[in-house]
């Protein structure tokens, strides 16, 4: 791929333009905002000037529900040899492109699963995609070409391919990630009106729940409405899920110590149920998930300091697979959890402590 061109700078658009330009493709930029074009061109994304002639590839990075109509323009222009869209949804625009009588050989539908809780050029990066799976969901009639340039693309914005069907792909959005953003949202509706005193008791928990509940909701308006039925499809378990627990919350407060009991075993079972879900998440690298050990080390509010943890850890030989920091409330400290392998745990501890650490238990 020599010559690329990019319709819609936001996000993920501008961010596989960086990663093309970054890697020797002429990349031209466009958008039905010029300035958001002129901005992604700023950042080294190409040049929002238009190619003089038929590109190898067209990278549509517009919303769902404009997908095919911008595909349609751009394939009945000629702009290039193959077309593909990065939108999170797969069937639908598949669908309206056939209804519009557009031969679909020259385009292939993808989805990189990777983002952001920020939206348009200036949030782009040119390593979002990196290790990121990339799903490219091939038709009987996909031109050989076109998928081995959406592979090219893949491997230039050093992703990962997962070829599926573009029906099961929407399905399986709707479980691990569109599902996820109601759910995340709908907790952090609880805060809104929550008293200032009960808020500031929020901890990790709270915040890894309702980190992307941050996200812009009119791109999310989009999303869901181009996938109303297979999230509302999952929405439905979760809602059966929640009101069995409800029920079995509410047996909890019986003076039936058959229906406490009954109750109980109601929690347990859920979360016994949502342990054997998350070791299904897939771990470090895409692997399967590993048991780590944490190190808790108490870390001053202070420019450094995690280079210095960091720095020691190496110096001690053990690998930090992974960390999290925890942020004291009305202090200027935080514990940071330094996830290690279980072996090294007590090597880390002893390193940290001979070098003025405070491990916490």
């Amino acid at each position: 791929m020599r010559t690329a061109v990019v319709i819609g700078t936001g996000l993920i658009g501008t961010s596989a333009a960086l990663a093309l330009a970054g890697r020797g493709v002429t990349v031209h930029l466009s958008d039905h905002d010029p300035s958001r074009a002129r901005t992604a061109a700023a950042l080294g994304a190409g040049t929002d000037e238009a190619p003089e002639g038929r590109v190898d590839l067209a990278v549509i990075a517009v919303p769902p529900a404009h997908v095919a109509a911008t595909l349609a323009a751009a394939m009945r222009g000629g702009v290039a040899r193959g077309y593909l869209d990065v939108a999170s949804v797969k069937g639908g625009p598949r669908r309206e492109l056939e209804a519009l009588g557009l031969g679909l050989a020259s385009y292939i539908g993808t989805h990189p699963m990777a983002g952001k809780e920020r939206s348009g050029p200036l949030a782009a990066t040119a390593d979002l995609f990196d290790g990121r799976p990339w799903v490219l969901t091939p038709a009987p009639d996909t031109d050989t070409e076109v998928l081995n340039l959406a592979l090219e693309l893949v491997a230039l914005c050093r992703a990962v391919p997962v070829v599926m069907d573009a029906d099961a792909h929407d399905r399986a959005v709707a479980l691990v990630s569109h599902t996820p953003q109601l759910v995340s949202s709908m907790v952090a509706a609880r805060l809104e009106e929550a008293d200032e005193t009960a808020v500031r008791l929020c901890g990790q928990g709270i915040r890894d729940v309702t980190r992307i509940a941050a996200s812009d909701p009119g791109m999310w308006v989009e999303i869901l409405s181009a996938n109303p039925g297979p999230v509302a499809d999952v929405l439905a378990g979760v809602a059966a899920d929640l009101g069995e627990t409800v029920e079995a919350l509410r047996a909890l407060q019986s003076s039936d110590e058959e229906k406490r009991r009954g109750g109980a075993a109601g929690i347990e079972d859920v979360l016994r149920r949502g342990n054997a879900g998350r070791v299904r998440v897939p771990g470090k690298h895409g692997a399967a998930p590993a048991a780590y050990e944490v190190v808790a080390v108490l870390v001053g509010d202070r420019p450094g300091e995690l280079a210095r943890i960091f720095a020691d850890a190496g110096r001690a030989g053990v690998n930090v697979e992974d960390v999290r920091i925890e942020h004291a409330t009305g202090q200027q400290a935080g514990l940071a959890q330094l996830m290690v392998e279980p072996a090294a745990a007590p090597v880390l501890s002893a390193a940290l402590r001979e070098r003025g650490w405070s491990i916490r238990q």
